[in-house]
């Protein structure tokens, strides 16, 4: 029953913190600036879309969140989270590892840990466990990372469009 426990612990304390962010993301609640302030935290990090991408990733973190905090549908929920972690951390690279210094180093943690949970599965205290539903195979897990992954990346590659080169100011004459 402790392993039970740790893993009931282990996804409320995950799931509930990132469906909390995107909470934030999307309206007042919880120390968030609306949607108008998701939608201009996208546009400062470079993506495009407007308030429908904010309102798609404040969605996804909701969503997965609550599933993963659930135990409901372990590997989706895990790949909605380590869909919009991943991202999360594409945006973080270049700040480097430490979150001191806006780096990727949670984003990354949330990523092992919806991996690990869709490896050991949510436990018996959990909404798969009570609905019956089988231990998820192994292979699950593998699927849920890559599918996640590749996910954000797409989601990335769509959305995200480089800074602007700077230009340049004409040459005066003499």
């Amino acid at each position: 029953m402790d392993t039970d426990t740790g893993l009931l612990l282990l996804r409320l304390l995950t799931g509930l913190l990132l469906a909390a962010h995107g909470v934030q993301k999307v309206s007042f609640l919880l120390g968030g600036s609306g949607l108008a302030g998701g939608t201009e935290e996208f546009r400062h990090d470079g993506f495009r879309g407007g308030a429908l991408t904010a309102l798609a990733a404040g969605a996804g973190q909701i969503g997965s969140g609550l599933l993963l905090a659930a135990g409901a549908l372990t590997p989706l929920a895990a790949a909605g989270t380590i869909g919009v972690m991943t991202v999360a951390l594409t945006v973080k690279w270049p700040n480097g590892l430490w979150v001191q210094h806006d780096g990727y180093e949670y984003p990354l943690v949330l990523i092992g840990i919806a991996t690990t949970l869709a490896l050991t599965g949510p436990g018996r205290l959990s909404t798969d466990h009570a609905l019956g539903l089988p231990h998820w195979p192994a292979w699950s897990a593998a699927a849920a990372l890559a599918a996640g992954v590749a996910g954000g990346l797409a989601a990335r590659a769509l959305l995200h469009h480089p800074p602007a080169p700077a230009t340049q100011a004409p040459p005066r004459s003499p």
